[in-house]
């Protein structure tokens, strides 16, 4: 009875242990990550001199589903519109910068004579910039609201992306021994495929599902229905070959397109928190000091591989992505570390068994050490620009500063017809994994159990083949129909029809093109299920595709499928209007120029809060304006001097960086500091019975001085019954009232002293 499990023995001492270091980080000004890890290290049984874990095993068990929480809770910080708006230049940039780094990776792993899977892996990790460690350094730098800092975070974003793709690249290298092309291919098809059918489908269930339950639904139920359905999702990719991390991403995703999204966020922050500090405990107990000591020269030679090839092709990839040289240079020296992906990406090799156990500890070694760099290679490039400046060309040094992502302008006829073939191309796509899919379902889950039926009815299965066959076909005819006359009547398609006969020949050839499309599918439906002649095939295929075309149910159902889809994809956005959250739509055009829009929220305890914009003056002060105000439900633009400022307001500041820098640090600075005697300021509630010689004995409540000489507010006088009476303002206090009074510990002994 007296016994406790291991586990949780392991789990206090990894907690108590996690606490104190990183309060101590904390004080230090460092990221808590490293806390962790340092916590880690503690704890291990490599450290004979401090307590150690008991079981190891539990606790890996534990750091897996703090990958999985992890990766959930950026999903639901990624935002596929988002993504789709950021446009060409930070792809140009992320894949520059991935393709460059693994490069490097691998070529400093085989340098060093480490096995080939060592060296692939090592170039993954190399590749991921930490978000979590560049955004506390904007934050503590006061950097966060300057132009260069949302390019890279832009580029972050696309890099997290990226990495759960990588991930899943790497599971297949690692199982599939030999590195070909056919096989990259088909790994990437295969992700491409489950990620768009994922995406759609769940855009279409789930924020339908939860808007159906909204009003059964508290913080407590919503929590479990988020991780249920994260643990679902992780379930589902570990079925289909892929990870739980990666199907916990997509959850996550799936939920970021929510209403629910920001009361999600906020009720698994606890959770992701715990979960992810025992896997950066996990990690911290890999780290063997006599590895280290023996990796002491690759360790330094993986730290200058980051920091220079993060600074030179960082800044490369950012110049090509059309920033200025500045900017740009700014930009890849922010980037020069690692972090909690290439601990994911180091425990997936471990995982499979393919990466050599020296490799862990040395990528954590070398995350301490560019992480505690990171400031000091924010701050290195200006000097180093200053230095590039006066050494390349002038004729150069214009064209770099002036150059711009873009492409050339093109007529009117080229862009409708770009439009209009991208618009086809992904819906054709979408629409035919949505086919396939129902398909592969129907097939091996409904058909055996209908041939089945059939054969005991009627002693045949084409009964069965031919029920399976017609709902396979009212279920993708929606979509089939889509493939076909979706965007055949859109604007680009008008104005392409109108404009020039040429163009109407090249218009009949994409319809074509998409009837084939969709008729390959209902080709591949009957020939499996039937036996007919190839001509009685093509007829059925052509009856029913002219259905199709010509059924208004159908049409119905498929305007119906994709309305809602998009009422889906769009609630989180309209959600956002109706609360004040959304920022202002010209706030892209402003980031094009010297001046953009910087987020604030005012702090509880700012000296600013209760003060009119005039009494503060910010125009005067630091150059900026005030464009709205958002507090709760209300969005007040351009508010004017008389509007007054409140805790936790957020309001939209316009400048360029160096102004939105200084009003950051001003408004940090300007606060109220706690009371160090806070507690002398308690209210108390005291009794007072007035003596023959008190000195407000004839005296009104007003006439006494308890409220403006002592500070004091008498609440009433008991008189005997239940209730306190109120006092008159005309009645003169008498001997032995007992009246009640609060105020200050202070001012109530003054007020006794006195009677």
């Amino acid at each position: 009875m007296n016994n406790i499990s291991p586990l949780i023995v392991d789990l206090a001492l990894i907690l108590i242990v996690a606490g104190i270091v990183t309060l101590v980080f904390k004080r230090l000004k460092q990221p808590l990550v490293l806390g962790y890890i340092v916590a880690g290290f503690i704890v291990s049984p490599n450290m004979p001199l401090t307590m150690s874990v008991v079981d190891k095993a539990d606790i890996h068990t534990w750091a897996d589903i703090g990958v999985m929480f992890l990766l959930f809770s950026l999903g639901l910080d990624f935002s596929i519109k988002k993504i789709l708006k950021m446009g060409v230049a930070p792809a140009v940039a992320a894949v520059t910068i991935i393709f460059s780094m693994v490069a490097l990776g691998g070529g400093v792993g085989h340098a060093f004579g480490w096995t080939r899977m060592d060296c692939i892996f090592l170039g993954g990790m190399l590749a991921m910039s930490s978000t979590t460690i560049i955004y506390k350094a904007f934050n503590d730098m006061g950097l966060s609201q300057q132009q260069f800092a949302s390019s890279v975070m832009s580029v972050l974003i696309l890099e997290d992306i990226l990495a759960i793709v990588m991930m899943v690249m790497l599971s297949a290298i690692a199982g599939g021994g030999a590195l070909s092309g056919g096989q990259m291919l088909q790994s990437i098809m295969k992700i491409v495929f489950f990620l768009v059918l994922w995406f759609v489908v769940g855009l279409y269930v789930v924020p339908s599902f939860l808007r159906a339950v909204r009003k059964l639904i508290n913080d407590e139920t919503l929590l479990i229905v988020a991780l249920g359905l994260c643990c679902l999702m992780a379930v589902v990719s570990t079925r289909v070959g892929f990870s739980a991390a990666f199907g916990a991403f997509v959850m996550g995703s799936i939920l970021a397109e929510t209403i629910e999204a920001e009361r999600i966020i906020k009720l698994v922050e606890p959770v992701k928190n715990l979960f992810g500090a025992i896997f950066f405990v996990s990690v911290g107990m890999l780290v063997e000091p006599k590895i280290l000591v023996d990796y002491a020269l690759p360790i330094v030679v993986i730290v200058m591989t980051i920091l220079i090839g993060q600074a030179v092709f960082g800044s490369i990839g950012f110049l090509l992505s059309g920033q200025s040289l500045k900017n740009a240079m700014r930009c890849g020296f922010s980037m020069a570390q690692i972090g909690e992906f290439a601990f994911i990406i180091a425990s997936l090799g471990l995982s499979l068994g393919v990466i050599s156990d020296f490799l862990y500890p040395v990528v954590v070694a070398v995350s301490v050490v560019t992480t505690f760099l990171t400031p000091y290679m924010i701050r290195a490039a200006i000097p180093c620009y200053d230095g590039i400046v006066k050494v390349i060309p002038h004729s150069w040094l214009r064209r770099l500063e002036h150059r711009t992502m873009g492409t050339p302008e093109t007529s009117e006829t080229k862009a409708n017809w770009k439009r209009l073939i991208r618009s086809m191309v992904m819906n054709t796509l979408i629409y035919s994994i949505l086919s396939v899919a129902v398909i592969a379902v129907m097939f091996n889950f409904a058909l055996p159990p209908l041939r089945l039926l059939s054969t005991s009815v009627t002693g045949s299965h084409w009964a069965g083949n031919a029920v399976c066959g017609v709902l396979t076909l009212l279920i993708i005819a929606p979509f089939l129909r889509a493939i076909i006359m979706k965007k055949n009547h859109s604007e680009e398609a008008k104005a392409l029809w109108t404009e020039n006969r040429m163009n109407r020949l090249p218009l009949f050839f994409t319809m074509i093109v998409r009837i084939v499309i969709a008729s390959a599918f209902v080709f591949y439906i009957a020939t499996y299920l039937t036996r007919f002649t190839t001509g009685l095939i093509f007829a059925i295929v052509a009856a029913v595709i002219g259905y199709m075309i010509l059924s208004r149910n159908i049409k119905k159902r498929s305007i119906s499928l994709e309305r809602r889809f998009i009422q889906n994809l769009q609630s989180r956005d309209v959600a956002a209007r109706v609360h004040g959250d959304r920022r202002p739509l010209f706030e892209q055009h402003l980031l094009d120029r010297d001046i953009h829009i910087g987020m604030f929220t005012i702090p509880e305890d700012s000296t600013w809060a209760g003060k009119t914009l005039k009494e503060l003056k910010f125009r005067n002060r630091f150059g900026i304006h005030v464009s709205s105000i958002i507090r709760g439900v209300q969005h007040i633009n351009i508010p004017t001097g008389s509007s007054v400022l409140f805790p936790n307001d957020k309001i939209q500041v316009i400048g360029d960086d160096e102004q939105l820098a200084n009003f950051g640090k001003t408004m940090k600075a300007e606060i109220n500091h706690e009371d160090p005697e806070i507690e002398k300021h308690d209210m108390k509630l005291r009794q007072l019975i007035l003596s023959g010689s008190s000195p407000f004995i004839g005296k009104t409540l007003s006439e006494s001085g308890i409220r403006d000489k002592y500070n004091c507010m008498v609440v009433g006088v008991e008189e005997g019954q239940e209730k306190l009476t109120m006092i008159s303002p005309s009645r003169k206090l008498c001997k032995g009232d007992i009246l009640w009074v609060v105020g200050e510990p202070d001012a109530l002994k003054t007020l006794e002293s006195a009677e």
